[in-house]
């Protein structure tokens, strides 16, 4: 059976309507997964977002549309963020934590999946934790070892706090600089072949870039609306990520891009 004009022109208002919620709700999507979601073309979903963006309802960004006013630069708030996705975020977190050995030594960024895998680290013995995120440090410090053993060192970077309550600048990349870690973990605004792991701040990518040069193993801990996304800065490339931890929702096109760049690539199942 064939649609009318008429069909195709109701289609096409319920679906530009359906992506205009889900911007707003999540503060951003990715041209891949309206295609899987609506099961139209690729051309199809540009050619919505590029109708959407001249009526102002959001804006087009590289490999998707982000509400109105989330540029590359724009950066929400750690509540902002903690809501989106929990249960993938959870999910990597613990395939994260099981990576993590007893008595060795981790940094972990800011970010709210990273902030998900310190809640499951809380009673490693022995181990020793550099993190320039308030939150996560916060974390740590608020929960008792279980275990009744010496629970985890906590070590907050001094620093310039951003909206995303991280630690940064010369004081917190000075601090990294001068440390060793056993395996640093990565939150990240976006990832995408051409930029690599990138954020909205660019002093934060700088102390990300600190904590990367100071890890022998670099694991990215990032769910799957993650790709294709871009900050404003990079600060790592995909070939200097040894695994990236991420769930199923990552497309088959997707999981081949990056497996040609990342060291290897971890399906958690929510």
């Amino acid at each position: 059976m064939t649609q009318t004009d008429s069909e195709r022109g109701l289609l096409a208002g319920q679906r530009r309507a359906a992506i205009v919620r889900e911007v707003r709700e999540r503060g951003g999507v990715r041209v891949t997964e309206l295609v899987d979601r609506f099961r139209v073309s690729d051309m199809t979903i540009r050619r919505d977002l590029d109708a959407l963006a001249r009526a102002g309802q959001l804006e087009k960004v590289h490999g998707g549309a982000v509400a109105v006013g989330e540029s590359s630069a724009y950066e929400p708030g750690f509540e902002a963020k903690q809501d989106r996705d929990t249960a993938l975020k959870e999910a990597i977190a613990q395939a994260a934590a099981a990576l993590v050995i007893p008595g060795s030594a981790i940094a972990l960024s800011a970010g709210t999946t990273t902030y998900a895998l310190a809640g499951r680290l809380t009673a490693v013995p022995g181990l020793t934790v550099v993190t320039n995120s308030i939150r996560i440090a916060e974390r740590f410090y608020a929960a008792a070892n279980p275990n009744g053993g010496p629970g985890p060192t906590v070590v907050l970077t001094g620093g310039v706090r951003t909206p995303s309550d991280a630690l940064v600048g010369p004081v917190a990349d000075a601090a990294i600089r001068s440390l060793h870690f056993d395996a640093v973990f990565l939150g990240s605004h976006g990832i995408s072949p051409e930029a690599g792991l990138s954020t909205p701040n660019l002093a934060e990518a700088e102390t990300n870039r600190a904590l990367v040069a100071s890890a022998r193993r670099v694991i990215a801990v990032a769910d799957h609306t993650k790709w294709g996304l871009t900050g404003l800065a990079g600060f790592a490339r995909l070939s200097d990520v040894d695994l990236w931890i991420t769930d199923p929702g990552l497309s088959e096109a997707a999981r081949e891009t990056a497996a040609e760049f990342v060291g290897d690539l971890l399906l958690a199942e929510a």
